[in-house]
Order: C-alpha cells, then structure tokens, then sequence
C-alpha cells in the first residue's frame, strides 16, 4: 500500500472542510507540494492551488484534477481517523482523490526527468458547493495551456483494485434551484383575511411531480427531488412566506429547459390562484460530464497496462449524480474514470454522502498508478483529440 497517500487521506479525513473555506486543507496541500519542491500557484479560482511539473516542458500538457472539499454530513464510523469537526465529513471521497493526486506529483516529480511533457494538478475547491470551484479556475484561465485533463472519483459500485470507465456522457446536468412563495399574514381565527404560502408550496409540490411523471417522456432520464421546505413560525398564525429546495437532474439541456419552464409556470399560477406571488431563484447549475471518446480510450489502454486488463471494467451505467469536472471536460478533451472502492468482507459498502462512507485504501495506489502510467504512455500527446468546443 501507498502509505504517503494512506496518511494523507486519513489527515484529511480527520479534519475535513466545506465550500471555499478550506485553510487547514490548503495548508497541508502548501506543507507538502514545499516538501516535494514542485511549483505551485494559487492564482486559479478561489481557494485552490495548481502543481506543475516539468514547467518548461510545453510541447504538452497533461491536466490532472482533484477536488478537496468535504460535505456538511456528521460522520458516523467509529474509526481511527474518524472526522474532528462537527458535522462536516469526506463523505464523497475527495479525501482519497487529494491524497492521491499528492502522491501522483511525488512520483512524477521524482521522475521528472523521464517525463517529456508538462504536468499540471489542479486541486479544486467546492465541487460539492452552489458556486462551482472548477468553474472559477475555467474562467481564470486555468485550462488554457492544458492539452487533455483527467480525473478519478470514487465508487462503492465497484470493488477495490478495479477501474471503471466508458466514453460519452458520464454525470447528469445537475441545477438546484429554490421556488419561494409570498402571501399575507393573518390570524388562524381570521385565515379568510391572509393567503397562505404554505398552501401554495403544498400544491404546487404535487402539481409539479404530476409534471414530471406525466409530461416528461419516460425515456427520457429526469429526477426532480425538492429535499427541503421552510415556512411559518407557529401553529395559529397564517404564513406569509415559504419556500422549497430542490433539484433536477436531466442529461439533454433541451430536458432540463423544458421541465425548469413548467416548474416555474406552475408555481406562478398556484401563487397567483392562492392570492400570492412566487419568485424563482437558481442556486446551482453544473453541466453534463462528456467523456472524450480519444482520451477515455488511452485512459482505458493505460489502466490496462497499470493494473491489468481484468480489472478495467466497463461502466454499469451512467450516473444521474452531477460533477463540475464538466466544466473542465467541456474546455479540452477531458475523461473521468470510477475507482473501485468496496470492500464487502470488511463492510465498506457504502454509497457516496452516506453517514458510514469509507473506502478500502488499498484503492488510493490503483489511483496513482494508473494516473501515472497515463502521462508516461502520452507525454509524447495524443493524436485525435477534438477541442470539445469544435467537435
């Protein structure tokens, strides 16, 4: 096992952050990329910091990307390195991605020299936030000069020492959004005399689900989940406003446009026939993550010769989960592939964002070294790739 990776991601896991504020992982990342002695900037994005080794070297450039946030979940594993910080927790893996994206610059830097590109780690805050961390280093410029990117994510859907993968469209577009509805306050002795925002939440809750299960094309991938609702202070007054989270997950934008319409038709309508008014708020909008069919392949190739060609798996399915990853993919030829972590003999089995998620460390060196075995098989480039923008 890769101990260097084993004690960062249990270091990680311990003290685990959220969003953008993320110092202590911002400082571990600074305390080893210094030990390594590789460059690194903080100029992309907002509390995040890009690696590069061989800077020199730009005939061409490999993109590695890592997210390091963690998710407002209270852990619930009673182990060693169980999380320290209340209510927060590395329930999605991006511990394991950090720790072995740290490794992947150790080994490449020490072999620096047999590296004929340039290599560059982008380790990325708040995927798992309402404003995209990968979004921000796009539009500071960070993808620019990278030729290709890869990255990995963790999944319990595939046992450890195994890699899966396929071409086309991977993640869903994922668009959170909140419907606020308005009323008047009023006595519950007097309710004749207000409008009720609860009731027009309540209403056009059911409404829009009937929308999506009737109007929606059954062929068509589409979960609509609201998750939260918020309203009223106490039992004998009338409520004056309320509002509802959710989200909606489609994999054609003409889909997700189409069913954002008829929501926000629908709770016009239940507000105005309520005597109220309703306003629309987007919160979160991340794109499809498309999967090069060049680079997946030589990803595919690559993994084979690092692990073994009965361990790359092909993708069980496409997941309805969202990734900002899509941002990057959608600027240069880009592929992400599933790390198998699952270990049922020892009870990891848990999904992602789940209170008991943990992963089997022995997966973190098949991360490595497939990412490792990728930049050695193309530092030389890649021919075929399509600028996903042109293609």
């Amino acid at each position: 096992m890769n101990e260097y990776a084993r004690e960062i991601r249990r270091e990680l896991h311990m003290y685990p952050e959220v969003g953008f504020d993320l110092a202590r992982t911002l400082a571990l990342l600074r305390r080893e990329l210094d030990t390594i002695g590789v460059d690194y900037t903080e100029e992309y994005g907002k509390s995040s910091i890009v690696a590069t080794v061989n800077p020199e070297k730009t005939n061409f450039t490999v993109g590695i990307r890592a997210d390091i946030d963690a998710l407002p979940i209270q852990e619930a594993n009673d182990v060693a390195y169980r999380s320290q910080n209340e209510g927060k927790m590395h329930a999605c893996g991006h511990d394991a991605h950090t720790a072995i994206a740290l490794a992947t610059v150790k080994r490449l830097f020490e072999m620096r020299n047999e590296i004929n590109c340039r290599v560059k780690v982008l380790f990325q805050a708040a995927e798992e936030y309402s404003t995209s961390g990968a979004k921000l280093m796009v539009e500071d410029g960070v993808m620019e000069d990278i030729d290709c990117a890869v990255a990995l994510h963790c999944d319990a859907g595939y046992d450890a020492g195994c890699v899966a993968l396929a071409s086309g469209e991977q993640n869903a577009i994922s668009h959170g959004f909140r419907l606020h509805f308005y009323g008047t306050s009023a006595h519950a002795a007097d309710q004749h005399t207000g409008a009720d925002a609860i009731m027009m939440a309540v209403r056009a809750y059911t409404s829009i689900e009937m929308m999506v299960a009737k109007e929606v094309d059954a062929c068509e991938p589409a979960i609509l989940n609201i998750g939260a609702i918020h309203g009223g202070e106490t039992n004998n007054i009338v409520c004056d406003a309320c509002s509802m989270f959710g989200t909606l997950r489609t994999y054609r934008a003409e889909v997700d446009e189409r069913i954002m319409s008829r929501i926000q038709a629908i709770c016009e309508a239940t507000a105005l026939s309520g005597g109220g008014s309703f306003v629309f708020e987007e919160v979160k909008f991340y794109p499809v993550v498309c999967n090069d069919p060049t680079v997946t392949a030589c990803l595919k190739k690559s993994a084979e010769r690092a692990i073994g060609e009965d361990r790359v798996l092909p993708m069980k399915k496409r997941s309805m989960s969202g990734e900002d990853f899509s941002y990057m993919a959608q600027e240069k030829p880009s592929a992400m592939f599933r790390l198998g972590i699952r270990n049922e003999a020892r009870g990891i089995t848990a999904g992602l964002h789940q209170v008991n998620f943990d992963i089997d460390e022995n997966a973190l060196d098949i991360g490595v070294n497939v990412f490792v075995r990728f930049v050695l098989d193309h530092m030389n480039g890649i021919e075929g790739m399509k600028n996903p923008k042109e293609a």
